[in-house]
């Protein structure tokens, strides 16, 4: 029996036609984590263990993500096997600059020899770089602890009233909430000077920015994630 991480194949290849086309020079950046919240048992002791991370071009993507199910008890915290319902996905929908990267890594890696860390792992090292380096913002996400007991009649009519009807939101329902992703260059004008500050007054916004969010389509602990 393999992991599942992909839950909805056509829930997946529909979020992915929705991103971003890369230009030059850009890919997405992607994590695969075990989060302890969501493992019965406390077998997971840290809430963000890392199990993979990789870059990827937007054609390729759906069969990277297929790739990481991989045979159950592979993958492993300290020896112990790491149960398919700790499993979350991420993406940063905002594309990463390779080029930013290779410059922002070769400064760090001459660092880490400056100060002669001879343990550090130069493969994380630059790896961490690509997931700092955004090379466009084409979205400012909101991530929204709560989930509304009416989304349409609450939750949306809320941010389109502060951003303006025409505005390009999507929203991703989540297990915990809904993560509300604006591109800024389509704010209406008389709201362009404070609509950020105004979404952020949300009571439940958790974290706003360049983020990264879980992919519809795949798995997020017990939950699929998906876009109303």
């Amino acid at each position: 029996m393999n992991y599942q991480i992909i839950r909805d194949e056509n829930i997946l290849k529909e979020f992915i036609a929705w991103l971003p086309d890369l230009e030059e020079g850009e890919t997405y950046y992607v994590g695969l984590l075990a989060r302890g919240k969501y493992a019965e048992g406390n077998t997971i002791k840290s809430d963000k263990q890392q199990l993979k991370r990789f870059t990827s071009r937007k054609e390729d993507l759906f069969y990277k993500i297929w790739q990481l199910e991989c045979p159950v008890g592979a993958y492993t915290q300290k020896g112990t096997p790491v149960p398919q319902e700790s499993l979350a996905i991420y993406i940063t929908p905002n594309p990463r600059s390779m080029y930013d990267a290779t410059f922002s890594g070769l400064t760090t890696l001459a660092k880490c020899i400056q100060h002669q860390k001879k343990t550090h792992n130069p493969h994380q090292e630059v790896m961490n770089e690509i997931q700092r380096s955004k090379s466009r913002s084409c979205f400012v996400d909101f991530d929204i602890d709560y989930k509304e007991a009416d989304y349409e009649q609450f939750l949306k009519p809320w941010v389109f009233e502060r951003v303006g009807n025409t505005a390009n939101v999507r929203f991703i329902e989540t297990r915990g909430g809904y993560h509300v992703l604006v591109d800024p260059s389509t704010v209406e004008e008389p709201f362009k000077k404070n609509w950020y500050q105004e979404l952020a007054k949300h009571p439940h916004t958790d974290q706003t920015g360049d983020q990264l969010i879980p992919i519809p389509g795949c798995t997020q602990g017990d939950f699929m994630p998906r876009f109303v």
